[in-house]
């Protein structure tokens, strides 16, 4: 299976709010952080508000956030409702498969799909994060002091 940029992105996202959970973000910040388009990020960020995964704060001094802390957020749960289509092969989708329903290959890729997504639900956006923040800190440019600077290996 091949997950979308779109989702790919969102996960993105989530783990740059996880990393400053003290301060709002802003779309040019995150995108800048992951050289992606504003305007991709900004429809990213649109639907991870619709989806509950995150909060946006209008106005001048506006940003985003987190919406659950990252141990609640469930790695199943946001690849679920990012993607558009789980469907691996023709038959799992529109069904114009000509032998759909006669061969076991849409059975086997289901349960694949099933055991994919079983393995993500077990995973938290805290279980990504946790014993690399300061990595991802400096990696994102967002380092603390202490951490080291931005691109050094420390």
């Amino acid at each position: 299976m091949h997950l979308t940029r779109f989702t790919d992105y969102g996960l993105r996202t989530l783990i740059y709010l996880a990393m400053r959970p003290d301060r709002l973000a802003q779309i040019s910040d995150i995108a800048a952080a992951y050289r992606v388009s504003e305007n991709h990020m900004t429809k990213v960020v649109h639907r991870l508000g619709q989806a509950g995964l995150i909060e946006t704060i209008r106005g001048r001094q506006g940003g985003m956030r987190l919406a659950h802390p990252p141990a609640q957020i469930r790695i199943g749960d946001v690849v679920r409702k990012l993607e558009p289509d789980f469907a691996l092969v023709e038959c799992q989708g529109d069904g114009s498969c000509a032998i759909r329903g006669a061969c076991g290959l849409e059975r086997v890729l289901d349960e694949a799909l099933a055991a994919m997504l079983a393995v993500l639900e077990r995973y938290t956006l805290e279980d990504v994060i946790a014993g690399n923040m300061a990595s991802l800190r400096r990696r994102l440019g967002l380092a603390l002091p202490g951490e080291g600077a931005p691109g050094r290996v420390t």
